[in-house]
């Protein structure tokens, strides 16, 4: 068994000319800056606000390390460049903060264009949206500890049509969808939509996936749980994998609140149990796809040897590979140059809209142990690669 090498810098990097190398070194080189990481986000939006000539260099820097565009036509060229090198892209409409009826219907028709694009271009082999952005999230917390009062009903109403009337597009275009894992505190409303659109929509191929965040400690039950409700009921499940968005956010709120945390105590714990429901997912293919959501090169290799030892095809429409534009191009580039299914999370959006998103990775890169690091010593390679093989 050939094992894949996440350590060729020649092909992860293919794409990238020396100039945007040094660029993507000098930007996650910012990242060890952790008062930049806190403030700059929000320092950036108030001086976009004041209309400060600063889109330009926001655009050029951060904006095109992490996003696709502005709109899905901006994206097509960031996805062309990937899927030349065997990589789809997921169209991901990053806009937040706004909480508006009218915000969410046109955020409903956006992300059906994410669907009807991808039901176009083979590029695009997923869709993808997040609950909160077709409605408000203290709503779908009271949805979720059952404190609705009449008119909350009434929005989150509203919230479900919206979600089933994606959900029902995607369906109807042959096209798979996957929807993003949130805050505990409004995820098992979501957990219980999802799982009805399972029901509906995934009877014989799987168009509704649902995420699962492993750093939360309820998470493996939960799989297992529905395997068995799949099973017994005769549908099939999808679920992306992930480690998860939210941990300091949730522990935080857990302390304040007084009740236990949902996150698991150590990063070990978390790799545990991500690896144990990509083994259950493994083992339960016949009614289980899986999109393994991860930046981890262990879990990415656990997935690769399961499939070689039990003589799974690589291009198996049931099981992709997934990261996020801008990051780990290590993982992604030499999976997808091993004949691996992989796809790029490409968020888009108007600047000022997804500096939010923008923000979270910073954050992100900033406090993951060693992910900065890797970046940057997997750059410098390259750089130094380069630079030698012009000198030979």
């Amino acid at each position: 068994m050939t094992q894949v090498s996440f350590d060729n810098t020649e092909v992860a990097f293919k794409h990238k000319s020396d100039a945007k190398l040094k660029q993507a070194k000098w930007l996650f080189s910012i990242f060890n800056y952790k008062w930049l990481v806190k403030f700059g986000p929000g320092l950036t939006a108030f001086g976009l606000k004041l209309r400060l000539p600063i889109k330009g260099l926001v655009k050029r820097t951060i904006f095109e390390q992490f996003c696709g565009g502005e709109t899905i036509q901006e994206c097509d060229q960031a996805g062309d460049v990937l899927f030349k090198s065997g990589v789809g892209s997921i169209l991901d409409y990053s806009v937040e903060g706004v909480e508006d009826e009218a915000t969410f219907e046109q955020n409903v028709d956006e992300i059906k264009r994410t669907i009807y694009a991808a039901q176009q271009d083979l590029k695009y082999p997923f869709a993808v949206f997040k609950c909160t952005g077709i409605g408000p999230l203290h709503i779908l917390e009271q949805a979720s500890n059952g404190s609705l009062d009449a008119s909350g009903k009434d929005v989150f109403e509203r919230i479900r049509t919206r979600i089933e009337s994606i959900a029902s597009y995607a369906n109807e275009h042959h096209v798979r969808l996957l929807i993003d894992a949130e805050e505990t505190w409004i995820q098992d409303v979501i957990d219980d939509i999802v799982l009805d659109l399972m029901r509906n929509h995934n009877k014989t191929e799987v168009v509704i996936y649902n995420t699962l965040q492993m750093y939360r400690t309820d998470r493996l039950e939960y799989l297992t749980a529905t395997i068995e409700i799949a099973q017994n009921e005769n549908f099939k499940l999808g679920y992306k994998l992930v480690r998860g968005a939210y941990m300091e956010k949730e522990r935080e709120r857990a302390a304040e609140m007084g009740y236990e945390s949902p996150i698991q105590p150590n990063k070990e714990s978390t790799d545990r149990d991500f690896d144990a429901a990509l083994i259950a997912c493994f083992d339960n293919r016949a009614i289980v796809s899986t999109c393994l959501g991860t930046h981890n090169e262990d879990s990415a290799r656990l997935l690769t040897e399961l499939m070689e030892k039990a003589g799974v095809d690589r291009k198996n429409h049931h099981f992709w590979f997934a990261q996020l534009y801008g990051m780990s191009d290590n993982i992604s580039f030499n999976l997808a140059q091993a004949g691996y299914n992989v796809a790029k999370y490409l968020p888009y959006g108007p600047i000022q809209a997804v500096l939010p998103y923008l923000g979270r990775r910073a954050q992100e890169n900033s406090s993951v142990a060693g992910q900065v690091g890797r970046e940057m010593s997997l750059i410098v390679k390259e750089l130094s690669r380069r630079k030698a093989s012009r000198n030979s």
